[in-house]
């Protein structure tokens, strides 16, 4: 059964994406990083040309050739990906295709209407039996 990471207290969820994505690419875990719109895939797909300040993340977008040996995987409209191992979700809602990923994080940013969207997904999970765990950004920074 899928897994569950709400990352909560983001002052930045790109950035808080990026910093995932490079974590689980160094543990050697593919990722899906799936936006609600085409400006926020473009803004993410650059910003991982510029993360880690050292380095970049080995990336494409989900219709590219290169999707199916790529480390990260930049989407946000296909349900047609090239692996299913762990989805980064910067949705305001459940993804009808969350399930077939061994592992999903939702991040949820710090402004109330987003907090109160987390909740919701939170809820949804919960109800449904998924094993949750929850890590606040807030507490990590201090």
């Amino acid at each position: 059964m899928t897994k569950v990471d709400f990352y909560t207290g983001s002052e930045d969820k790109l950035r808080t994406a990026c910093q995932l994505s490079h974590k689980a690419v160094q543990n050697g875990v593919r990722v899906l990083l799936h936006t609600s719109d085409e400006a926020t895939a473009e803004a993410l797909d650059k910003l991982l040309w510029r993360y880690p300040a050292i380095a970049f993340i080995p990336h494409c977008r989900c219709h590219e050739a290169g999707a199916a040996t790529m480390p990260v995987v930049v989407g946000h409209q296909s349900d047609n990906f090239p692996h299913s191992e762990l989805l980064i979700s910067l949705h305001t809602s459940c993804l009808p295709f969350f399930s077939r990923f061994e592992r999903v994080i939702e991040i949820v940013g710090q402004e109330e209407e987003d907090m109160r969207l987390g909740r919701e997904r939170f809820g949804f999970y919960r109800d449904r039996g998924y094993e949750l765990r929850h890590i606040d950004l807030r507490k990590q920074a201090n």
